[in-house]
């Protein structure tokens, strides 16, 4: 199939709250990421207090850096792999709202250490769990995880959030594993205490900033750059593909939630809008270096690789629950990324333009 031409639906569905939002003391780990980032951005926007706890960006470029995120939270550098550190950076804080997104993102870097994955995707969330247990008026906690926690036999079927959870290489195991991990930690301690702690799934995550190694559009901006080409492993491969802010808004409508409505489910898919069409990698590649005017990719296939090949995620539970579908379909996703990468490039302000397309998200 062919992208076609890109849209953002104009369709009445749930947003973040500025007055909700407001005021509001929240705990975002990961600040320091891509998507990290958006959050830290958007929450600011809308009057948020926001603590960010995270490792200091690994990579240069970085969003991070780029829009002085720094400047707009209390941004604290930890590491959630060591317990104590965690508990030092809560000690005497009182957090109303937790969205944890600190983790080690990347399958191959999984594959090459799954042990410092584990650590980090595994016992991160332990530690942070376990620290949110002395938080006097924490209200609900979102741990985020992945569309790859769950048992993949690539039939093609959509999954849903009923269906097993599994992972057979270390970094889908390892959101596999936070997912269960979350749950013990709310069935034991939070739902006694009346706080509801929650699992989000979202899809795969395009948008202006991502630099981090082997992410498909990060990878064909830097071929772009030096007239080099892009590599794809698998251009057959299809993922749930979805724009940042669609994936970022999720997340924040089903916190809210959580904080106002006990009886939320505690746990969410978040991708593409259903009944969409599925869209492989080499034709996101296609459209996003035609939009940015790069050399055309090519294949090298990697038979050693575990990555699936097939991988699609049932979203319409957060449809019907949340009132909140993505608004931004593939090409539109791709759309807005390219353009974002352009202007940055030309030399426009990363934050002015991140700041821009959320205004523009908002709007619709």
């Amino acid at each position: 199939m062919g992208l076609g031409a890109g849209a953002l639906a104009r369709v009445a569905v749930t947003r973040p709250s500025a007055g909700f939002w407001f005021g509001k003391r929240v705990l975002l780990t990961g600040h320091t990421g891509f998507k990290g980032s958006w959050a830290a951005i958007w929450l600011a926007e809308m009057g948020a207090k926001v603590t960010g706890l995270a490792l200091a960006p690994d990579q240069t470029p970085a969003l991070f850096d780029l829009a002085t995120v720094e400047d707009l939270i209390e941004s604290r550098y930890v590491d959630l792999r060591n317990q104590a550190s965690v508990e030092r950076a809560l000690a005497g804080e009182d957090f109303e709202l937790v969205l944890h997104m600190a983790a080690q993102p990347i399958v191959r870097a999984a594959i090459e250490d799954p042990v410092a994955t584990f650590a980090a995707n595994i016992m991160g969330t332990a530690h942070l769990l376990q620290a949110l247990r002395l938080q006097p008026v924490l209200r609900a906690a979102l741990v985020i995880t992945s569309d790859k926690v769950y048992a993949n036999a690539e039939t093609g079927r959509a999954f849903a959030e009923g269906d097993a959870l599994g992972g057979k290489d270390p970094y889908s195991a390892s959101k596999a594993a936070a997912e269960i991990v979350t749950q013990s930690f709310a069935r034991s301690y939070f739902d006694r205490a009346g706080v509801p702690v929650a699992t989000a799934r979202g899809g795969n995550v395009i948008g202006g900033g991502d630099f981090s190694r082997d992410r498909l559009v990060a990878d064909i901006v830097r071929a772009g750059a030096v007239q080099g080409e892009t590599v794809l492993r698998h251009p057959e491969a299809t993922r749930p593909w979805q724009h940042v802010l669609d994936c970022v808004a999720g997340y924040l409508v089903y916190l809210e939630r959580l904080a106002t409505d006990p009886a939320a489910p505690r746990a969410l898919n978040f991708g593409p809008r259903p009944g969409g069409p599925e869209v492989t990698v080499g034709e996101l590649a296609s459209r996003a270096v035609e939009a940015l005017g790069a050399r055309p990719w090519r294949h090298e296939p990697d038979p050693q690789s575990l990555e699936a090949k097939s991988l699609g995620i049932d979203a319409g539970l957060a449809r019907r629950v949340l009132d909140f579908e993505s608004q931004l379909d593939a090409p539109a996703a791709v759309d807005w990324t390219m353009d974002w990468y352009r202007r940055q490039a030309e030399g426009e302000d990363a934050l002015s333009l991140c700041r821009a397309q959320i205004a523009r998200y908002e709007s619709h």
